[in-house]
């Protein structure tokens, strides 16, 4: 059974940081890429960032260039979301996926307040 579990989550301040992660099961984590997404109250969810199998390449939607980075541990089956100069307009529920096999997390809250 595939399993997709986030942690991480919270209420950050303003500018703050916050590490979200993923642990993988079920499936040949190295094999697959990988993805966050998040939805907000009342948006559509969204793709934040990605994450190759293999050489491990990483893509990241504009609004989240330069601020948040995503990297993987295959070691750990593990996958995160290092998030920086956190912005109250990145207040969502965060999901972990492994698209190709449409698997996703059960999610976690991130809420940037002060």
């Amino acid at each position: 059974e595939v399993q997709l579990v986030e942690s991480g989550g919270g209420l950050v301040q303003p500018g703050g940081s916050l590490r979200l992660s993923c642990s993988a099961s079920g499936f040949t984590f190295s094999r697959y890429a990988m993805s966050w997404f998040r939805q907000a109250p009342g948006k559509e969810r969204e793709l934040v960032a990605s994450i190759t199998a293999g050489s491990g390449i990483a893509s990241y939607t504009d609004s989240v260039k330069g601020r948040f980075t995503i990297s993987r541990d295959n070691a750990k089956d593990t996958v995160y979301l290092q998030m920086m100069r956190a912005k109250p307009e990145d207040t969502a529920v965060y999901y972990c996926a492994q698209i190709s096999g449409n698997y996703w997390g059960q999610g976690t809250q991130v809420t940037v307040s002060s």
